[in-house]
């Protein structure tokens, strides 16, 4: 069943290969291949949940090939993994959804490139060899900064792709170079072996830079944020989605599998930096955020601080805040996609610009988006009822038993996106209908139902988080530092 989350995408896109361009029914005809592929991922991933064993601390699923001398093509998931292969396949169909009526040039490609890109971040999520881990760590950069620069807006493009690319390359050179030096030592780079070898707490330092580094990048945190902004305010909606919704939850996976479980001393020596980091990232995130004007650099922005949060929670060598971190970064990845499809969608499609300040007033002929907006704005700050608030609060409470300074900056940040969320809602909403725009009509049928999808999840997991928690627990005890 794991092996079909892999090959059905593939399988999609071969598909969409045989189909003749330039054709408006052949068209219609991709689409309804690429969702139909999307969906049947989803509804796989869901037997996997389904069929999954809680009380197993195991991975399960297992799949073994080992006729590589180099890398043991190995794969599996375990109560972590689980979660992210379900937000993966969850995304994958919105975001195509997101840009189904307005991608008129390249289409197959375009498809095809969502439908590759879902099969590589599985792979991510499932590979238990660490040299694997590296290659589909790496393997989204061509693929989105074609998409960018190919079907991106914006005059910068071309140097948001570049950015976006040579940051991500750059730090995850590092890690490579980290990977073959465990070669080295343990022979192998399977997860399960290396966790079982002893490396020194001052081999685990060097090792342990090497791959914060990279995950730093893709986190991003400070100073390593200014590609982020750019690559959301440059590429088409789809691009945002996936890059908000599951893109960056590589380095949040890549911290829990790598860091924290194979290289656990150097993890706890460097825990103080880390959450000093941490905290930095999320005052100067907050801040950079009030004062944006563009409303997908404003959302990108939010998305760094909510990510900092995360990384407080993850360590904190508590149940409480790695649970919680988890938790944060799944609300992130619906939470995020729908201010994206909001803010870089709906309203980008009606009135043409994303300058907050030539926007005003438009409850006015937006009523049901204006509620759904609001909403998704309320689980933004991180209201009672709504999963980002269970993450936030877990995830503070757990760095609070370590450093209550820490956790009592890191608690700033419920303020801060208090203060941008709301004034970006109230700005839009509010007020004299603005001058400069014309009359625009609510929402499609379309997009209610993409605003509605992200919401259920949203709230209902808040309501109900055991739903994702008593899996969680047995794996994330075996993360823990004593």
């Amino acid at each position: 069943m794991l092996v079909s989350l892999l090959v059905v995408p593939l399988i999609g896109s071969l598909l969409l290969l045989l189909i003749p361009e330039n054709n408006p029914k052949n068209e219609e005809r991709m689409k309804v291949i690429a969702l139909s592929t999307s969906l049947i991922n989803l509804f796989i991933s869901i037997l996997l949940w389904i069929q999954f064993d809680s009380n197993i601390i195991d991975y399960q699923f297992i799949l073994e090939f080992n006729q590589l001398s180099f890398c043991q093509f190995n794969i599996g998931i375990d109560g972590i993994s689980l979660y992210y292969v379900l937000l993966t396949t969850f995304i994958t169909p919105i975001a195509l959804l997101s840009n189904y009526k307005n991608i008129y040039k390249n289409l197959k490609y375009f498809l095809i490139s969502f439908l590759v890109l879902e099969t590589l971040q599985i792979a991510l999520f499932v590979v238990l060899d660490l040299f694997l881990f590296y290659i589909f760590f790496e393997s989204v950069l061509p693929i989105l900064f074609i998409i960018i620069i190919v079907y991106g807006s914006g005059v910068n493009r071309i140097r948001s792709a570049l950015l976006f690319f040579l940051y991500t390359l750059a730090g995850s050179l590092f890690m490579l170079l980290a990977i073959l030096q465990i070669y080295s030592f343990v022979g192998s780079t399977d997860f399960q072996l290396i966790s079982l070898n002893e490396i020194s707490l001052e081999s685990q330092k060097i090792l342990w830079l090497a791959f914060f580094l990279a995950f730093a990048v893709k986190t991003p945190l400070w100073p390593l944020t200014g590609w982020l902004y750019r690559a959301h305010a440059d590429s088409p909606l789809a691009g945002s989605i996936l890059l908000a919704g599951t893109i960056l939850k590589f380095a949040t996976y890549g911290y829990i599998r790598v860091l924290i479980h194979l290289l656990p001393d150097a993890t706890h020596y460097f825990g103080p930096l880390v959450q000093t980091i941490a905290v930095v990232t999320l005052i100067y995130s907050s801040l950079a955020t009030i004062i944006q004007q563009d409303t997908k650099s404003l959302i990108a922005y939010s998305s760094i601080a909510h990510m900092s949060v995360v990384i407080l929670g993850l360590f904190s060598n508590t149940i409480q805040g790695i649970e919680g971190a988890i938790l944060l970064s799944l609300a992130h990845g619906f939470v995020s996609p729908a201010l994206f499809i909001c803010v870089g969608g709906i309203i980008y499609e009606r009135t043409g610009t994303r300058i907050i300040h030539y926007m005003r007033g438009l409850v006015t002929y937006m009523p049901v988006f204006t509620i759904l907006f609001f909403v998704f704005t309320l689980a933004n700050t991180g209201v009672p009822l709504s999963l980002n608030f269970l993450g936030e609060q877990l995830s503070l409470i757990g760095i609070w038993d370590k450093s209550p300074v820490i956790s009592a900056l890191g608690a700033t940040g419920i303020v801060f996106s208090a203060c941008y969320s709301i004034y970006l809602y109230n700005r839009l909403s509010y007020g004299l209908y603005s001058p400069h725009l014309k009359p625009v009509k609510d929402l499609t049928l379309l997009e209610f139902n993409l605003l509605i999808a992200l919401l259920i999840p949203t709230f209902l997991l808040g309501i109900f988080p055991n739903v994702i928690l008593d899996p969680l627990h047995l794996c994330v005890t075996t993360l823990l530092y004593f």
